[in-house]
C-alpha cells in the first residue's frame, strides 16, 4: 500500500506545484524520522526556495493549501512542519493494507517483463566451500530472491572455472596419485574425497625433485593446451574432476539454501570459438599493445593493463569472461554479478574492455562483498584447511537444537514437539541464523560471525523474527480451533490502539521495501525491515489481546492483522532465503 500512497502523493504534489507555477522535476519524497507522525514527507520546498523567492516554510504551507486530501483514496491529511510537507494516511489506506496482506503472495510486485541473470558463488571447483566465501552464495541467492519478488524474471548462474591452471593441476594429480597415498577424507562427500588429490599434487610440486617437477609441469601444460585447442579427450578428463567436485560443493550450497538454474562452464566459450573471436576484436583495438611477451589492453583509467593473450596464444580467465558477458548481454536484459572485494580490479578491467567493444555496460551491475571471519576460538579448524561451510552449518544446527530444547519448558503453546519437530526447527533456526546474520549486514562491511548474537531469540536476529511467524501461526491455529474466521475485510475503527495501527503501517511498507532492495541491489534492507516488523508485532502482541478480545469485531480485525503479519514476515524471510517455522 505504501507504493500506492506514494503514487498518490507524487500526483498531488505535481498538481499542486503546477497550480503554483513551480517545477515538479524533483519532489523530494522521503521517509520521515520515527518521531514524526507521518508515513511520507516531502522536502520539495527546500529545492524551490530560490525559484519561488520565498522561504521554504511558506512554500510548504502553500503546497498543503493547494492539495485537497479528499480527492485521494489513501492520503488522509497533509501537514506543514517547517519546510516539510508531511503526509498522514487515510483509514482506507490501513484497511486496504490489512486486506491486501491476506494474500499469501503479499509483497510480490507486478511482472516487469525484464530478464536478469544473477551470477554468484562461482568458487573454483577445487574443494569444499570455505566459510570466508560463504557470503557470496548467501548474498547472491538473496539478491535473486528479492529480484523475483520485485517482478523480474531471474536466472541463477554459477560460472565454473574449468580452464585454469588450478584445474589442470587437479586433473594431473587425480590421474597421477593412488588413493592409498592419501589421508582419509574429512567427510564422506565427493569434494572432500577429491580435494585430497589436489592438496597432494600441490605438495608434490613444492617438494619434489626439480626434474620430477619439470615432468609434472609439462603434463599440466599439456592439459591447458589441450583445453585451448578444443581437444575432446582433454575436456572429458577435466570434466570428470570438475563435475565430481561440483556435485559435492552444490550439495553444501543447497543446505543454505542456494541453488542454480545453470552451471556455465568457462570452457564453453573456448570450445564454441567465441573466445577466439573476442581476441581478434581486441587485437584490432587502438588500445591493444604487445608488451612483455603478451597482448594487452592499455586502459589509462585503470592502474593495470588487461593481459588478454599470452605469447603461446593461450587466453586468460578475463578473456574468456569477456565472451561469457557478451553471451549474457545477448540473452538477458540485465546481468548482476556478486564478487569478492579482491576482484575489483578485474571487474574494472572487464567493464572498461566491454565499453571498448561497444557494449552497453549499463546492463551490467556488480555487487562486492567483504569476508566473513570467525572469532578466535569460535570454532575448531582442521589444520591446513580452515573452516568449511559444512562445519559452520553443522555447529549452527547443534547449537540451535540445544537452544530449542532448553526453551521447551517455557513454551506457551500446548502442542507437543516430537523429536522430528525439534530436529526440523533446529535446522530452520540454525541455518536461518547463519544466513540472516550474514545477509543482514551491508556487503562491503567485514563480518565477524558470533554465535551468541546470531542465535539470540530475544535480540534482532533470525530466531527473533522467526519466532514472530511461529507466534502468528499459533494464534491463527487457536482461532481456527475455536471457530473464529479471519475476515477478508476489516473496519479500521475496530483497530483503535496505536500499537495495532503502527503494526499495519509496518505491514504496508513491505512491497516498497522489496522495490527499494531490488532497485539498489541491497537485500540487507529487507533484513532491517523484518526487525522493524517484528518489533511492531511484539508491541501489538503485548498490548492487544486477540483471542480474548471482548468485542467480536475487534477480535476479527486483530485476527486479520495477525494473518497479514504472518504473510509479511513469511515472505520477507523467504526473500532472504530464511525459513519461517510454524512453531518454535
Amino acid at each position: 500500500m505504501l507504493l500506492s500512497l506514494r503514487a498518490e502523493v507524487e500526483d498531488a504534489l505535481a498538481t499542486a506545484l503546477a497550480a503554483l507555477d513551480l517545477p515538479s522535476d524533483d519532489l523530494g519524497i522521503e521517509t520521515p524520522p520515527e518521531d514524526v507522525p507521518a508515513v511520507l514527507a516531502s522536502s520539495v520546498a527546500y529545492r524551490l526556495a530560490s525559484e519561488a523567492g520565498a522561504p521554504p516554510p511558506e512554500i510548504a504551507a502553500n503546497i498543503v493549501e493547494a492539495i485537497d486530501a479528499a480527492d485521494y483514496e489513501y492520503i488522509g491529511a497533509l501537514r506543514q512542519q517547517g519546510p516539510y510537507v508531511n503526509v498522514l494516511p487515510s483509514d482506507r489506506y490501513l484497511e486496504a493494507t490489512v486486506e491486501a496482506a491476506q494474500d499469501e503472495a503479499f509483497g510480490t510486485l507486478p511482472d516487469r517483463e525484464t530478464s536478469v541473470v544473477v551470477e554468484h558463488t562461482s568458487a573454483n571447483p577445487t574443494g569444499p566451500v570455505h566459510v570466508g566465501r560463504a557470503r557470496n552464495p548467501i548474498i547472491g541467492d538473496a539478491l535473486a530472491r528479492v529480484l523475483e519478488y520485485a517482478g523480474y524474471d531471474v536466472e541463477r548462474h554459477y560460472y565454473v572455472n574449468d580452464a585454469g591452471r588450478q584445474i589442470a593441476v587437479f586433473t594431473w594429480a587425480y590421474e597421477t596419485f593412488d588413493e592409498s597415498d592419501l589421508p582419509e577424507p574429512d567427510r564422506d562427500s565427493p569434494e572432500y574425497e577429491m580435494v585430497r588429490y589436489y592438496r597432494k599434487g600441490n605438495t608434490y610440486l613444492e617438494e619434489a625433485a626439480d626434474d620430477a617437477v619439470e615432468d609434472a609441469e609439462a603434463e599440466i601444460q599439456a592439459i591447458l593446451q589441450g583445453l585451448e585447442d578444443g581437444d575432446e579427450e582433454t575436456y572429458e578428463r577435466v570434466s570428470e574432476v570438475v563435475d565430481t567436485v561440483l556435485s559435492g560443493m552444490t550439495a553444501t550450497l543447497e543446505r543454505l539454501p542456494a541453488e542454480f538454474d545453470e552451471f556455465v562452464k568457462e570452457t564453453r566459450f573456448m570450445r564454441d570459438g567465441t573466445t577466439d573471436d573476442v581476441v581478434d576484436r581486441l587485437q584490432d583495438l587502438e588500445a591493444a599493445v604487445y608488451e612483455e611477451d603478451a597482448w594487452q589492453l592499455d586502459l589509462p583509467e585503470i592502474e593495470k593493463n588487461l593481459v588478454f593473450l599470452r605469447a603461446d596464444d593461450t587466453s586468460l580467465y578475463t578473456t574468456r569472461d569477456l565472451a561469457h558477458h557478451e553471451w549474457k548481454f545477448d540473452n538477458f536484459d540485465r546481468a548482476v554479478t556478486v564478487l569478492g572485494e579482491d576482484h575489483k580490479l578485474q571487474a574494472e578491467q572487464l567493464v572498461a574492455t566491454l565499453d571498448l567493444l561497444d557494449h552497453d555496460t549499463e546492463q551490467l551491475e556488480q555487487v562486492f562483498y567483504s569476508w566473513v571471519n570467525l572469532p578466535e576460538g569460535g570454532m575448531s579448524t582442521r589444520e591446513g584447511t580452515g573452516v568449511d561451510l559444512d562445519d559452520l552449518l553443522d555447529e549452527a544446527i547443534d547449537r540451535a537444537r540445544e537452544e530449542v530444547e532448553d526453551r521447551l519448558d517455557d513454551r506457551l503453546r500446548d502442542d507437543h514437539l516430537e523429536a522430528d519437530d525439534i530436529e526440523r526447527i533446529a535446522h530452520q533456526v540454525g541455518i536461518g541464523a547463519v544466513r540472516y546474520d550474514i545477509v543482514a549486514k551491508q556487503p562491503t562491511k567485514g563480518i565477524t560471525f558470533e554465535w551468541d548474537r546470531a542465535l539470540d531469540f530475544e535480540a534482532q536476529s533470525a530466531p527473533y523474527v522467526q519466532y514472530v511467524h511461529a507466534r502468528c501461526c499459533g494464534i491463527l491455529g487457536e482461532a481456527a480451533s475455536a471457530g473464529h474466521e479471519v475476515p477478508g475485510e476489516v473496519d479500521i475503527d475496530a483497530l483503535e490502539t496505536d500499537a495495532a495501527r503502527d503494526l499495519v503501517r509496518e505491514i504496508a511498507r513491505f512491497p516498497a521495501v522489496i522495490e527499494e532492495a531490488a532497485d539498489d541491489l541491497r537485500p540487507h534492507v529487507v533484513a532491517t525491515y523484518t526487525r522493524d516488523l517484528a518489533e511492531a508485532f511484539n508491541t501489538f502482541y503485548r498490548e492487544c489481546p486477540v483471542l480474548t478480545a471482548d468485542d467480536p469485531e475487534t477480535r476479527a480485525a486483530r485476527l486479520a492483522v495477525v494473518a497479514g503479519s504472518r504473510n509479511a514476515v513469511a515472505n520477507a524471510l523467504d526473500a532472504l532465503g530464511v525459513a519461517a517455522p510454524d512453531s518454535m
